[in-house]
This record gives C-alpha cells, structure tokens and sequence, in this order.
C-alpha cells in the first residue's frame, strides 16, 4: 500500500472518479475505492477527508474535466441548431459506444441518487443543470439569430426542454436503452422544441 507521502492526489481522483461513475455512491464502499486506488484507508482520509468529501471531490473532478468542456464548445459554437443536434449525437455514441457505454453521466447520475441529499452537491448539480442550461440557451440564441427557429420559439423554455431531455439520454442510456431509438426520440424532440422539420 502506498502512504500519503508517496501517491499523485489528482491520479487517484480520476480513479475514483471512474468508480463513483460507474457504480454510484449508495454501492460504492470505502474498500471499493482502497482496493481501486491501492491506498490505505489513513492516506485517504488524510488527504481527501470521509467517503462524502471524496465523492465531492470526484464530482467536481468530473464537471471540470468532462461536462465543462463539451459545454464551452457548445456556448461558443455559432452554427445554431446544427450545434445542437452535434451535441446530442456526440452525447448519444458516448453514453451507448465504447468504454464508458452504460455509465451515464456522474452529474445526471446524482440527481437521481441519493447523495443529492447532501447540500453541497445539491448545489453543484443546480450550478451544473444552469450551466448546461445556459449553453443550449446560447446555441439557441444562434439559431434564432439565424432563423433557424420557427417564429414564436421561446429559446428560455426550449433550453430548459433541451436540458431535460440531456438527463433522460443519460438515464436511458444507463438503464441500456438502445442508442437508434434514442437519436429517433431526439428528432422527434428537437423537431418539437424548435420547431426544425425533422431529418
């Protein structure tokens, strides 16, 4: 076992990071992670605090290092719609292909769980919904200025929609749904919320 003195902090974050993902909180024991990371339960403790404060830790780790980043493209992209449906593709083929197919996402994950219980990341998941919120608003914003909206579109409501329908991709796709039907039900629902033809 390696001692506090002698491990990377933000290496063994990633490793648990990935656990929390996978496995969620309520399943994942104090063992589970000694026995990911090879730490002693001491070196834990010392440096990152209880299993809630680690958990914290490996949350925000995870917004910073995955969700912030597809989310500034996003804000920043100026295609519109066309911006739009890139994202839920691209959010699609992760949560269904690949080696992180059937995890969801940590963040939509703690809304359905029940470490939303603790305040702290109660916050994070509200500051993390406005922020996913705001950057479909943004997109929007583009597509309205592009005319790509029908008339009468509220892009406040339909990002609020849009943000919504992200969770269910993630949840559905955790509980194993088919990506083919999800991207059917996605057309059919950017279709609804912008008034777009569908493909």
């Amino acid at each position: 076992m390696a001692d506090v003195k002698h491990f990377d902090p933000d290496a063994t974050l990633d490793t648990v990071v990935r656990l929390f993902w996978r496995q969620g909180v309520a399943t994942t024991g104090i063992q589970d992670v000694v026995d990911a990371t090879g730490l002693n339960r001491s070196s834990l403790y010392a440096t990152f605090g209880g299993k809630q404060e680690l958990y914290r830790a490996a949350l925000e780790r995870y917004v910073d290092s995955r969700s912030r980043p597809v989310l500034d493209r996003l804000e920043g992209d100026g295609r519109g719609l066309p911006a739009i449906a890139e994202f839920f593709a691209e959010l699609i083929e992760t949560r269904c292909t690949g080696e992180y197919a059937q995890w969801g996402c940590m963040v939509s994950n703690a809304h359905a769980g029940a470490e939303n219980g603790d305040p702290r990341v109660r916050a994070l998941l509200d500051r993390q919904h406005q922020r996913l919120r705001d950057a479909l608003r943004a997109a929007l914003a583009s597509a309205q200025r592009q005319h790509q909206l029908a008339d009468g579109t509220d892009p406040d409501a339909a990002a609020e929609v849009l943000a919504l329908l992200a969770h269910g991709v993630n949840l559905r796709s955790r509980a194993g749904a088919d990506a083919q039907q999800l991207r059917t039900t996605l057309a059919a629902a950017l279709a609804a919320v912008t008034g777009a033809p569908r493909a």
